[in-house]
């Protein structure tokens, strides 16, 4: 027996009814019988030429960037964009984009994360104007085809043989790390050619680079020319972490700072509210009904504290934004999230430095890793995209 869609065949996760054995591995995305094919979307494909309307033109260095990846994915390569957080990675894309339009190619863009997929798609509205841009994730199925989808990974079992290319943003992130079956979404959604982009490098990934499946093109340097900012790293006991998060966020608020207060748990996003009610934080998770909202209202600057989990380390731009990690030394807190989490700081022409600080009872690896890591892009900033 073999599931077509997420391809199991693991026999103890069919299960039979009425005469049919189904997959319960993806049955979450709606019943598939064995032997069943998933259904190719019907969707509209034409010819589009478009090119981006940018307020600001690229740097030399990312026309330089996006120029190699084009001309890989021209050979059938795959590619991927390593580079800094805030070097402009969405950007990049806006080269491949056009060229797969106009030669009337279907064109998708996943994310891991709602959040992000709701950035990302009104970035590219703002951008591409005259297309028709769909964003399909949680709260946004009810059209599910455009001139350019942006969805979530989750999302992708709608799309099975669709894309000829298929940006893939973020792909070292929760949920689609290590996760066998949205990969599997993944290989059925692309036809054609993948533009993955990340800050960090994801172990599967780095094995297809080494065996030459995939090609590499890096960038780390923002366009502001300005260093990456790297995290100042404090250790103290839990209780003073709490005490330097209240005078740091009351700091940031007098000099007209937001501020993100990184917290590992869902309780602590509660906890902090609560202390920082005096300045009218607010705080956002996975399951907070009222998320978009929340987030509307912080960038419109209607308070300057923020909580958060992970959800908000990637992919969000908040100018001027300062950052501070509580209890950074916590598993959830892994290299890659804290190098995500930094990079939110310095990321504007009119505001490119801040501060990104870390709190913790202990240096360990991860915290030690992004520092260096940090540190060795500023050093080759410069130098690598030749």
């Amino acid at each position: 027996m073999k599931c077509l869609r997420c391809h199991n065949e693991d026999a103890s996760l069919f299960a039979y009814d009425q005469g049919v054995y189904y997959c319960r591995r993806c049955v979450a995305f709606g019943r598939m019988d064995v032997g069943q094919t998933p259904t190719i979307p019907d969707l509209s494909c034409r010819a589009i030429d478009v090119s981006p309307k940018l307020k600001f033109a690229l740097t030399k260095e990312q026309e330089h960037v996006s120029e190699q990846a084009l001309a890989h994915l021209k050979k059938g390569k795959n590619v991927f964009v390593y580079a800094a957080t805030g070097a402009g990675k969405t950007e990049i894309c806006y080269g491949p984009i056009c060229h797969y339009l106009k030669k009337g190619k279907k064109v998708g863009f996943a994310i891991s994360r709602r959040q992000v997929v709701l950035e990302i798609a009104a970035r590219l509205r703002e951008v591409f104007p005259t297309l028709k841009i769909v964003e399909v994730c949680q709260d946004y199925t009810k059209e599910t085809d455009g001139d350019l989808i942006v969805c979530t990974i989750h999302q992708l079992y709608r799309y099975p043989e669709t894309f000829d290319l298929l940006i893939l943003d973020e792909l070292d992130a929760f949920p689609y790390a290590g996760n066998a079956l949205l990969k599997q979404f993944v290989d059925n959604a692309c036809k054609g050619e993948r533009l993955c982009l990340s800050a960090t490098l994801d172990p599967s990934l780095q094995e297809e680079i080494d065996q030459k499946k995939v090609e590499v093109v890096a960038l780390f340097q923002r366009p502001h020319k300005k260093p990456l900012i790297v995290p100042e790293v404090i250790r103290i006991f839990r209780l003073a972490q709490r005490l330097l998060v209240w005078h740091y966020c009351i700091q940031f608020t007098k000099q007209g700072k937001q501020t993100i207060v990184f917290v590992p748990r869902k309780k602590d996003t509660m906890f902090f509210e609560l202390l920082l009610h005096p300045l009218k934080a607010k705080a956002i998770h996975s399951s907070k009904k009222n998320k978009d909202e929340v987030m509307e209202q912080f960038r419109n600057r209607q308070f300057p504290v923020l909580v958060s989990t992970t959800l908000l380390e990637r992919g969000i731009t908040v100018p001027g934004v300062q950052v501070i990690v509580y209890d950074g030394d916590h598993t959830v807190f892994t290299q890659a999230s804290l190098i995500q989490i930094f990079g939110r700081v310095g990321r504007k022409f009119d505001d490119p430095y801040g501060r990104g600080i870390c709190l913790c009872s202990r240096k360990n690896e991860s915290i030690a890793s992004c520092v260096r890591t940090i540190e060795w892009m500023n050093a080759h900033a410069a130098s690598v995209w030749k």
